[in-house]
C-alpha cells in the first residue's frame, strides 16, 4: 500500500508490504530479506525502524481514533517481530532533532 503524508516536519513517501486495518487498530506490516535477520527488536537496523516509525506517524495522522502497531516480517527465518512504541517514539524524535 502507498504511504504518502508528512511526519517530523518532512514529506513521506512509501510501500506498505502489509497495511491491516479494522476497527481496533492499524497494523503495518514490513518484509525484510536481510540474512541474518536480528534476533531480537532492539536489534533491527535503525533504518527500518525510522521507515517504520514514520509511516506509523502519517497513519495515526489519518486513523487518530485507533493504535496504529508496526511489525517486521525477516523472510529469511521467517518471523515476525513488533517494534515496541517506545523505540519507535525514539526514533521519530531523533529525527525531528536533526
Amino acid at each position: 500500500q502507498p504511504i504518502i503524508g508528512e511526519a517530523a516536519g518532512r514529506p513521506v513517501r512509501g510501500i506498505v508490504d502489509r497495511l491491516a486495518i479494522d476497527d481496533t487498530g492499524v497494523m503495518i506490516l514490513d518484509f525484510k530479506t536481510d540474512r541474518p535477520a536480528p534476533e531480537t527488536a532492539d536489534k533491527a537496523p535503525d533504518a527500518y525502524v525510522v521507515q517504520l516509525a514514520l509511516y506509523r506517524d502519517v497513519l495515526r495522522k489519518i486513523f487518530p481514533d485507533r493504535p496504529v502497531t508496526c511489525a517486521l516480517l525477516w523472510t529469511e527465518s521467517p518471523r515476525l517481530m513488533a517494534l515496541p512504541d517506545a523505540r519507535l517514539d525514539a526514533a521519530l524524535a531523533a529525527l525531528s532533532r536533526g
